[in-house]
């Protein structure tokens, strides 16, 4: 007789045999891996700098056919190389193969001199600057502009603060309405003193940031995919691929204390884009000043933006060429997902190509 979940002994004996097996097959495949893995898979040089941040541009196997280039901004909290993680799963690459001239802002890691960094050093001095450098090697007024998650917020300020150097704007998983009901992040951040936390530490450090974010599904990121790790030991690609996404979630750089401090209570805590208020330095940021064509993706399943959060930029931008992008997936999922490989990248190509010339 069996019980409701139908365990015996056999059946115990078996999956622990199982279980050896699979052990043993994975000190073979993670032996076979000692070099690590890689990351970043796409030829990029620097082309201008301002302190630790660096700008990029990457290099496709053929010249772009793209006349206006495309500047990626991403978030301060993780590494840029999530959009070139791997051959198969690089928006970059997909872009590039498309005939874009792709170039990327690479932040760095700031360290303690780097504390009194605050917003505008990062939108009017580092995002600004390299919109000016492109402006000048390319001979443009304006360039094309894509902000992802938070450095999606940084770009509409940017954007709204000098519509005139934002040829076209996109935005992928960019939090607008922080106040939505379930941005369990905004929620949480809400209750933090954040004048008495970088008055005591300073720079935020990134395990901090990374502990939280892991607390947002503790029993999917703290358990499950440990436990599901163990049914991909014997197969070496898979494990790459883990330890790949490992390795981007924990390199993770500390955050400047004073951008950390205006971020969050500009935002997270006082929703001033849609409260209004919103400054960067002495200038206020209004998104009704955003008059050109903007596409906006978010991903349906996200648990840190959700999709209501970046959807409101609908409804307080004051472009009348605006389009969304409704991706099915997750936060991470949006770029390096196989559906996010086909989609993604084809439609900021086809938007782009109906809106550059």
């Amino acid at each position: 007789m069996n019980g409701p979940l139908n365990i015996t002994a056999e059946s115990l004996a078996e999956e622990a045999a199982k279980l050896q097996r699979k052990l043993a097959a994975g000190i073979g495949t993670l032996r076979d891996m000692d070099a690590g893995v890689t990351f970043g898979v796409t030829p990029r040089e620097e082309v201008w700098r301002d302190g630790k941040m660096v700008l990029y541009r990457f290099r496709g196997e053929r010249a772009p056919t793209a006349k206006i280039p495309l500047l990626i901004s991403y978030a301060l909290v993780n590494r840029p190389y999530m959009v070139d993680l791997q051959v198969d799963r690089s928006l970059v690459k997909g872009l590039l193969e498309r005939g874009e001239d792709v170039y990327i802002i690479d932040w760095g890691y700031p360290d303690r001199s780097d504390r009194f960094l605050n917003l505008e050093d990062y939108i009017e001095r580092f995002i600004g600057g390299a919109v000016d450098y492109l402006r000048n090697a390319h001979a443009l007024e304006a360039i094309n502009l894509l902000g992802i998650c938070q450095g999606g917020t940084f770009a509409l300020c940017y954007a709204a603060l000098h519509p005139g150097k934002v040829k076209n704007l996109i935005t992928m998983v960019t939090p607008v309405d922080f106040h939505t009901q379930d941005n369990m992040l905004s929620n949480w951040n809400r209750e933090i003193d954040v004048d008495l936390l970088v008055d005591t530490l300073g720079n935020v450090p990134a395990d901090m940031m990374n502990f939280t974010y892991l607390m947002l599904k503790p029993w999917r990121l703290f358990a499950q995919k440990y436990v599901g790790m163990v049914d991909i030991l014997d197969d070496r690609r898979a494990m790459e691929d883990f330890l790949r996404m490992e390795k981007w979630i924990f390199d993770s750089p500390d955050q400047a204390g004073e951008a950390f401090r205006e971020f969050s209570k500009q935002f997270f805590q006082e929703n001033r884009f849609v409260t209004g208020g919103a400054k960067v330095g002495d200038r206020e940021v209004h998104l009704g000043l955003l008059d050109m064509p903007i596409l906006n993706i978010y991903a349906e399943q996200d648990h840190l933006v959700p999709p209501d959060a970046s959807r409101a930029l609908h409804g307080l931008c004051g472009s009348e060429d605006y389009t969304e992008l409704s991706f099915k997936g997750g936060h991470i999922g949006i770029y390096v997902s196989g559906r996010a490989q086909k989609e993604v990248p084809q439609t900021i190509h086809d938007w782009l190509g109906k809106r550059s010339r």
